[in-house]
């Protein structure tokens, strides 16, 4: 708590990753009972809500955000300076050292960027990740020395934040003289086959458009919604 106090006082967002859907819950409610501007996600919100409560975060609408695999939105957020893992030492998929490596890589867009593994002991996939960043600063810090280059963090305007989550404000499409909400199915179970193709077919080239152009978020929330709207995962990438 003292830890997302400071990055509040300097107006920085922190990211706190859970194993468990209930354990996000409990330390959400924890954490606003101490008067922490909190929000959590998971993986029943839905895709275009995720990436609106995602752009909350990084205009300061809330402080602080608890999520499980916070590794599959394909995040971009410069405002965290400090990303929390906790039960860092429970081995499996989400602790991995590749998962810790790219977890911790969510603080690397700040200067004042900083990771914290809350742990009993110290695992093999821990150390691997430890080892890994700090190889990886060494090579970084000697570039930057032999090319004069300050590091600094990346501040995005009002403007910049709303234009790269654009996709949360997607609410309807026309398709002749009537609207269909793209985010409901019962909608979409009125349209065309025809309809219906055309309209992947839109999602899916947007969605390449966007990752093409490093906008992973919206990317990430047009690949879940192509996924439910098929009922199918085409897409594996996270």
């Amino acid at each position: 708590v003292g830890e997302i106090r400071e990055c509040v006082a300097r107006e920085e967002r922190v990211l706190v990753t859970t194993l468990t859907k209930r354990m996000a819950e409990d330390l959400t409610d924890y954490l606003a009972g101490l008067d922490v501007r909190v929000r959590y996600l998971h993986s029943e919100i839905v895709a275009l809500k995720r990436v609106e409560i995602l752009r909350d975060l990084r205009l300061a609408e809330f402080d602080v955000l608890v999520g499980v695999n916070l590794l599959r939105e394909g995040l971009d957020l410069p405002e965290v300076s400090l990303v929390a893992v906790l039960d860092a030492d429970k081995e499996g998929f989400l602790r991995s050292a590749r998962s810790l490596m790219q977890i911790a890589g969510r603080a690397a867009r700040n200067i004042a960027g900083k990771v914290i593994f809350y742990a009993d002991t110290i695992t093999n996939s821990m150390s691997k990740a430890i080892d890994e960043t700090n190889r990886r600063r060494v090579i970084q810090a000697e570039y930057n020395k032999k090319h004069g280059i300050e590091p600094r963090s990346i501040y995005k305007t009002y403007d910049e934040v709303m234009q790269s989550t654009r996709v949360a404000d997607i609410k309807a499409q026309k398709w002749g003289k009537t609207k269909e909400v793209l985010v409901d199915g019962t909608s979409w179970k009125k349209l065309s086959p025809l309809e219906k193709e055309d309209l992947l077919d839109r999602l899916e080239k947007e969605m390449l458009a966007a990752a093409r152009k490093l906008k992973f978020e919206k990317a990430a929330a047009l690949r879940d919604e192509i996924d439910r709207l098929t009922g199918k995962k085409k897409y594996a990438w996270s």
